[in-house]
């Protein structure tokens, strides 16, 4: 076996829908913020202007919470919660001072990476109904004036904490070398796999990654 060898661990279908999640964010979340506040109106002229803004808002929200729904599916069962990830956790300065020998092997997926899908998950739930229950002129006559203007506010808060998740995962990719790299080719090196995911290491390989 050589020195270096490559594991994978994306397949083609799970890279593009990842991407395709992340283009159908990107335009909801701009002509979101054009909505948002008079500020960021300017925002509107990259839709065909304020009115159309607020015409495909609600089918970009749409579209990337069903194109999530498929990412869900498919890596839910790898982002339940372990005892090692919750010492993962507890030991956040190791973390953020890059000890990683003196952090618990994790699998796949470490127990911020799993915090960022399940917070994934609830926020685009609570956007998808609050979005449905003011979305003129389909949906918003039936629900009560009150209900409204609540879910237009907890609609505005949601999606501020989850652009804030998506912000830290991002520069969660980047500050982990390789990171970005296995979501666009496919594949991490086993140098990257035995430093950032011991367990799902040795589950892949079938050998101790100490060794």
């Amino acid at each position: 076996m050589s020195e270096r060898f490559w594991i994978r661990r994306y397949d083609d279908r799970s890279r593009m829908n990842h991407w395709f999640v992340v283009i159908c964010f990107f335009l909801a979340a701009l002509s979101g913020l054009a909505i948002f506040h008079p500020s960021m109106f300017f925002l509107a002229s990259l839709f065909g202007g304020g009115q159309w803004d607020r015409i495909l808002h609600p089918f970009f929200g749409v579209t990337m919470c069903l194109g999530f729904v498929g990412m869900a599916l498919r890596f839910w069962h790898e982002n339940r919660f372990t005892d090692a990830d919750k010492q993962w956790m507890r030991q956040w300065r190791d973390v953020v001072d890059n000890r990683e020998e003196k952090l618990p092997p994790v699998g796949r997926y470490n127990g911020g990476q799993k915090a960022i899908f399940w917070l994934m998950v609830i926020c685009l739930i609570v956007l998808f109904v609050t979005g449905f229950m003011f979305w003129e002129p389909w949906f918003a006559p039936y629900v009560p004036l009150t209900l409204r203007r609540l879910a237009v506010l907890l609609h505005a808060a949601t999606a501020t904490v989850l652009i804030i998740g998506i912000i830290v995962h991002a520069y969660a990719a980047i500050w982990v070398k390789g990171s970005i790299g296995a979501m666009t080719r496919g594949y991490v090196s086993d140098r990257w796999a035995r430093k950032h995911h011991a367990a799902w290491y040795r589950e892949v390989v079938g050998r101790d990654p100490r060794a």
